[in-house]
């Protein structure tokens, strides 16, 4: 689905696929070879006219790929057919340095690292956006109350501003993580064939500390051709960030229920119709929203299996994060992609969401009241006698208000002002505001 012509705008964004396209991947390996070259060549490994010399054919255009594809096909390893294609583009002295001291994990870990700090760059910005759209729903409706639910019932008034702040705040925590991400994961791969760079004698940390600021990645203390923590990590977050996009999703759908309808995605004619029912106007952005969410962390377990490896160098695990890396970015780029368009101009219904706090006849503020009496008589007691008034609420089909009015021990305690105070949905708000103004501080 990711990369069908009729589903990938639903699946995934344009730049996320370009990242992870065939083209981009054989680019980051010719990067990686190249920056090999000028690393080694400023710490006097190879001649430097051999370094330029590759340097300067390490271009896409340079290769043949129908060839490549064929050899790779042949003998089953990515790399040999690249290296090959390097070498023909060279002169012949300058051919047998490529490559020089690699293996093929080296290249396609570290073309892979590239891959991520650039996809993930374009991560960072799609949640910049949402981020602000988050920010800006929780600045215009932080006194917009409704019914906050539980259990999926009404439970205690809450503002909309302040539902908002919450996923504006878990948002925040992936941002802050991406930091320790990016540093834990987008590490330079350079070993060898079991990680100790024999072949390079004394100055193979040289070597990768220079291929590493080369290529603007991290320099790890060791080889980790069997330690893909770092890479487990990314995948993780990947998961968070499109998990919490699908709760919110969920969320918003679940609001737009007819029997709710106190937010809807925005409209425009025709989008979310039915093929059979012309009134429809359906979720669309929820939906594969939801389903991200639930691929990519199916991924997660994967990225795990990836972790256990024998020996020095596994069989089968870097081929299965081939399979699992580039999926999760495109997915979560496509998560985001609709939550910036349904956040950022989000229908609120705010008179709706004032109708339904008084759907139930105020039995919403039951906790209010009680704690209203709570000092008079203690909450025990408030809670017993509460409870009862809302119990005939419900059995009398009247309003919470009224069955209050009824009881006369009740009536004894608090005046009608005072019941009419505690009934008002805008008087039970506790700290959220506090709360809220917390949230936005972090967002700056």
């Amino acid at each position: 689905m990711i990369h069908s012509e009729y589903f990938q705008s639903i699946f995934g964004t344009a730049p996320m696929r370009a990242v992870f396209s065939d083209r981009r991947r054989i680019d980051s390996w010719l990067d990686s070879e190249s920056a090999l070259a000028n690393a080694q060549a400023r710490v006097g490994l190879i001649p430097t006219e051999a370094a330029f010399r590759i340097m300067s054919a390490a271009r896409l255009e340079s290769a043949d790929l129908a060839a490549m594809k064929a050899e790779y096909d042949r003998v089953g390893f990515p790399v040999l057919p690249l290296v090959h294609q390097l070498a023909k583009a060279c002169d012949p002295e300058s051919a047998r340095w490529i490559h020089w001291g690699a293996t093929t994990q080296d290249i396609i870990d570290t073309g892979l690292a590239l891959q991520m700090k650039q996809g993930l760059e374009l991560l960072e910005k799609q949640l910049a956006d949402v981020i602000q759209d988050l920010v800006g729903l929780t600045r215009t409706h932080r006194n917009t109350v409704m019914p906050g639910r539980t259990f999926q019932q009404q439970a205690a008034p809450i503002t909309f501003g302040f539902k908002t702040a919450i996923w504006l705040d878990e948002l925040l925590r992936h941002r802050e993580r991406l930091g320790q991400v990016r540093q834990r994961a987008l590490v330079v791969q350079f070993g060898g064939a079991v990680g100790t760079l024999a072949t390079l004698g004394d100055q193979g940390t040289a070597v990768v500390r220079e291929l590493a600021k080369e290529l603007g990645l991290g320099v790890p203390p060791i080889s980790w051709h069997t330690a893909r923590d770092g890479w487990a990590d990314v995948v993780f977050w990947l998961a968070l960030v499109a998990t919490t996009l699908g709760k919110i999703a969920s969320e918003i759908a679940m609001l737009m229920r007819t029997e709710v309808n106190e937010v809807r995605e925005p409209y425009q004619p025709g989008r979310g119709g039915s093929s059979t029912m012309p009134q429809k106007r359906n979720p669309i952005a929820c939906p594969p929203m939801i389903a991200i969410a639930h691929r990519v962390r199916d991924l997660v377990p994967s990225q795990l299996t990836a972790m256990i490896q024998e020996h020095e160098r596994a069989v089968a695990t870097q081929p299965l994060e081939w399979l699992v890396i580039p999926e999760a970015f495109i997915l979560t780029s496509g998560s985001l992609k609709h939550a910036h368009s349904s956040l950022a101009d989000l229908e609120v219904d705010a008179d709706r969401m004032k109708q339904n706090l008084n759907l139930d006849g105020g039995l919403l503020m039951a906790e209010s009241v009680m704690m209203g009496l709570a000092p008079k008589i203690g909450r025990g007691q408030a809670h017993e006698i509460v409870s009862a008034a809302a119990n005939r609420a419900i059995d009398e089909k009247c309003s919470l208000r009224t069955a209050l009015l009824d009881d006369a021990k009740i009536m004894e305690l608090v005046s009608v002002e005072e019941i009419d105070r505690l009934l008002d949905p805008g008087n039970y708000l506790g700290s959220a505001q506090a709360m809220i103004d917390a949230v936005l501080e972090r967002a700056g």
